[in-house]
């Protein structure tokens, strides 16, 4: 297998922090906004929107979408679950996971296309729809530190997809967006420090 992977990126992070856990050794081949290689030819054969990751499996096909590609490596490789064991499990992490892309990750990623300096001529930018999206992102950092208050993962009892997803929002924040977790949010930096300090954080 071979994961086509965009080093900065969060969603091909999410993936490789979720590869991490799983402790699956998979071929990865990187690629970089300047030189724009997944909007060529060869490549949108492997993926029409010229998105990344994109997951080439050994029987030739092609899987796109982070959390697709998550669920794939789930059935190969059932431990450690990460998408939960029972149906409460599942659908807890279902449920978390869908709140912390449309609440945290979405937004994070709008902010950064919309006012950064790197999209400049890249993307058309809407700079007061960014703004806005920033106050949402930090309206639900303060929200999740309360969600955090009696537990010590997101949704369930053990790390989880739902934390990989904030994890990598998070990251994106404090490093494109200069918008750290403010001290204040005690929960959510205990969280913080815990799920950074995993090895597959380095992914």
């Amino acid at each position: 297998m071979k994961l086509y992977s965009l080093k900065s990126a969060p969603n091909p992070r999410r993936v490789r922090i979720f590869l991490a856990e799983k402790r699956a050794a998979v071929e990865v081949q990187e690629f970089d906004m300047d030189t724009r290689g997944h909007h060529e030819p060869a490549f949108l054969a492997r993926n029409s929107l010229g998105q990344l990751p994109v997951l080439e499996t050994d029987d030739g096909e092609f899987i796109s979408e982070s959390v697709a590609i998550c669920r794939y490596f789930e059935e190969l490789m059932p431990e450690p679950p990460l998408f939960g064991r029972s149906a409460h499990e599942r659908v807890m992490v279902e449920m978390w996971n869908r709140r912390m892309e449309h609440e945290l990750l979405l937004p994070v990623i709008d902010v950064f296309v919309h006012t950064h300096e790197f999209w400049v001529g890249r993307r058309p930018q809407v700079p007061s729809y960014g703004d806005l999206r920033r106050l949402q992102v930090v309206e639900r950092m303060r929200w999740l530190d309360g969600e955090l208050r009696d537990r010590e993962f997101i949704g369930i009892d053990r790390y989880n997809i739902a934390d990989i997803t904030a994890q990598v929002a998070l990251m994106t924040a404090r490093g494109a967006l200069k918008l750290p977790i403010p001290e204040d949010h005690k929960n959510l930096s205990r969280w913080w420090s815990a799920v950074t300090k995993r090895p597959s954080a380095r992914a």
